[in-house]
């Protein structure tokens, strides 16, 4: 097999460099050439240059297990050990948040299968690519042992995830396994990116090699696929976008790509386009320069409705959920619209993912950083005059008073201050973040949310994303609700292990809050006491110690931090101890709220559901 470098290059971050440490290294094998099935698999992974592989251990892959450890060295893919599946899936999914390219997860027969299943669909509706490998004890059934591999065996395993991966394969020898292997590195990597998962049968991956494969070059088998635009329709919204007189750009789902990012600058410039970000997916345009509306928001603001009603030309570059944002409105906007997306290849009758359908006046079925660079080309000369370069400034908010609670808002405002002029990476943002907590100025200031609204991948995403920010010089800072943190915390321990820098802040208010916001609508509508909204939801008596949490897997903790003194005096602390390369979770006591807009916007969202 080929050592070459393969795959689509959209990655911001080097997908190469290992950068995990300590790599557990074996005695050495003396094992040179394949001699089983799970010797071709892990060969063909380091053809692709999968850098690492996420993992809980299980007997259904114990083959490829040895495979990597004696006949690859445990290097290239280097071994991460996970103590929980969700967790080995979320870190592959936070490592694809950052560099564009997918990693491996390998997850144990159909009960790691079903354990890692939230990740999966996190990470679908995420548009991430993920290469899942899994395994079923021997489909013959005359070689299971008794009890155990037949319980660990399905007939369909792949069916489990079948609705929310791009495809899934079962291969029935070392051959078709190493084929499999490239066809779903291929599809996952390319768009609409998502999760893909094979199926090793355990007598696959221990059969031995009656004779070597034949060599191939794995780049052949890695065509790059470039989705663009027809140049008749990148023409029809060319004139359409330079004719109008209050345009305005809609970038959702687009890449981390420092040079894309430039290109949207500059489209929005050429045209005097207003723009609106979202918090659901990473940072896709400065949130401080002029042409910025408000601030970016998971719900349709105020600011954007009033945008949406003014435009006459409505660009939507793969915005997620564009039918639910003009619902919000309460009609479809009067605006032509522009739909840039290739999100409609992988939408199913399962998964309604795919969201409300929008009014749409002109589609272009393309990648849409390839539609803004042929768009800018198309514009050329019919670009409006520059204006002077401004930077809408915005002073930073004082510091909340030393001893007096605070709300998330507060909590963010320490932060940024501590932060101050470093470059940051904010890996996960908490439900009660909002967009006007923070600037972002470079497509990895922020990476988005975790894609399904599954609570519990904050910290596993985070510490997939560290892995990649690693050697970067960027600070990564993951904002975890407290809930979130719970469900995801032993992630830590993996990021404690393998020596990746991270920050996480856990914006405690000690409560599934949203869902306090919940009880307190369904209360009002039926006349009945929000004075109850509480119960079943808050989480405490006992609170949780989260230091402790994070002690306990050996990484730094620091708190309970009550008041915005100790929160800075934590923090100070917690960032000393990241850039000299440890672990730190900093336990922040907040009230249990969102802030006004926040709370006015998801009001807004609930009315329009409401009223569909």
């Amino acid at each position: 097999m080929s050592t070459t470098k393969s795959g689509p290059a959209r990655a911001a971050v080097s997908a190469t460099a290992n950068n995990a440490a300590p790599i557990e290294r074996p005695t050495p094998s003396g094992t040179n050439a394949p001699a089983f099935g799970s010797d071709v698999v892990a060969d063909t992974l380091r053809a692709l240059d999968i850098p690492y592989i996420s993992l809980n251990p299980g007997a259904s892959y114990r083959g490829l297990h040895d495979s990597i450890v004696n006949f690859l060295g445990n290097e290239q893919p280097q071994m991460l050990l996970c103590l929980h599946e969700e967790a080995a899936v979320a870190i592959a999914h936070g490592y694809a948040k950052v560099t564009g390219r997918a990693m491996a997860a390998a997850v144990h027969s159909n009960v790691g299968l079903f354990h890692a299943t939230m990740a999966i669909f996190n990470a679908w509706c995420d548009r991430m690519p993920i290469l899942i490998l899994g395994a079923t004890g021997p489909v013959d059934a005359m070689k299971r042992r008794p009890w155990i591999d037949w319980i660990h065996t399905a007939a369909d395993q792949g069916a489990i995830i079948r609705n929310y991966t791009k495809w899934d394969d079962q291969p029935a020898s070392a051959g078709a396994a190493r084929e499999s292997v490239l066809r779903a590195f291929w599809l996952a990597n390319n768009s609409p990116q998502g999760p893909v998962y094979i199926n090793l049968d355990a007598e696959v991956q221990e059969g031995k090699l009656a004779q070597p494969l034949p060599p191939i070059d794995a780049r052949r088998y890695m065509p790059q696929v470039v989705a663009g635009p027809s140049a008749d329709l990148v023409r029809k919204a060319a004139d359409l976008l330079t004719a109008a007189k209050r345009p305005l750009i809609l970038p959702g789902r687009v890449s981390r790509d420092l040079d894309a990012w430039n290109r949207r600058v500059q489209l929005a410039e050429a045209l005097d386009a207003r723009v609106a970000t979202n918090l659901k997916v990473g940072a896709a345009f400065p949130t401080d320069h002029p042409l910025h509306i408000g601030s970016p928001a998971t719900f349709a603001t105020d600011d954007l409705l009033a945008a949406m009603r003014e435009a006459d030309v409505i660009m939507s570059l793969d915005w997620v959920d564009l039918g639910g944002t003009f619902k919000a409105m309460g009609n479809a906007p009067s605006a032509t619209i522009i739909q840039v997306s290739l999100d409609q290849n992988i939408h199913n009758g399962w998964s309604m993912d795919y969201q409300g359908l929008p009014a749409v006046d002109l589609f272009i079925a393309a990648d849409p950083d390839a539609t803004v660079e042929a768009l800018l080309g198309a514009i050329g000369k019919n670009a409006k005059p520059k204006k002077p370069a401004l930077v809408r400034s915005k002073p930073a908010p004082a510091m909340p008073a030393p001893d007096s609670q605070m709300a998330a808002a507060d909590m963010a405002n320490v932060l940024r201050h501590v932060v101050g002029n470093r470059e940051v990476c904010l890996t996960h943002v908490s439900l009660s973040w909002h967009g006007d907590f923070w600037e972002f100025r470079h497509p990895l200031d922020y990476i988005g949310s975790d894609g399904g609204g599954g609570v519990g991948g904050g910290p596993g995403i985070s510490v997939g994303a560290a892995l990649a920010l690693k050697g970067t010089g960027r600070l990564p800072i993951a904002v975890c609700g407290d809930g979130d943190f719970m469900m995801g915390c032993t992630a830590i321990w993996t990021a404690v292990h393998y020596r990746i820098p991270l920050l996480v802040v856990v914006a405690n208010n000690r409560s599934f809050y949203n869902d306090e916001v919940h009880q307190e609508r369904v209360a009002v509508a039926r006349n009945r006491p929000v004075e109850n909204k509480w119960i079943g939801q808050r989480i405490s008596d006992p609170d949780i110690e989260m230091a402790q949490m994070a002690r306990a897997q050996g990484a730094h903790g620091f708190g309970p931090a009550n008041n915005a003194s100790e929160l800075e005096k934590a923090l100070k602390e917690a960032i000393a101890v990241v850039e000299n390369g440890g672990v730190a979770v900093v336990d922040a006591r907040i009230l249990p709220s969102y802030s006004p807009a926040t709370a006015a916007a998801m009001a807004r969202g609930n009315k329009a559901d409401r009223a569909g």
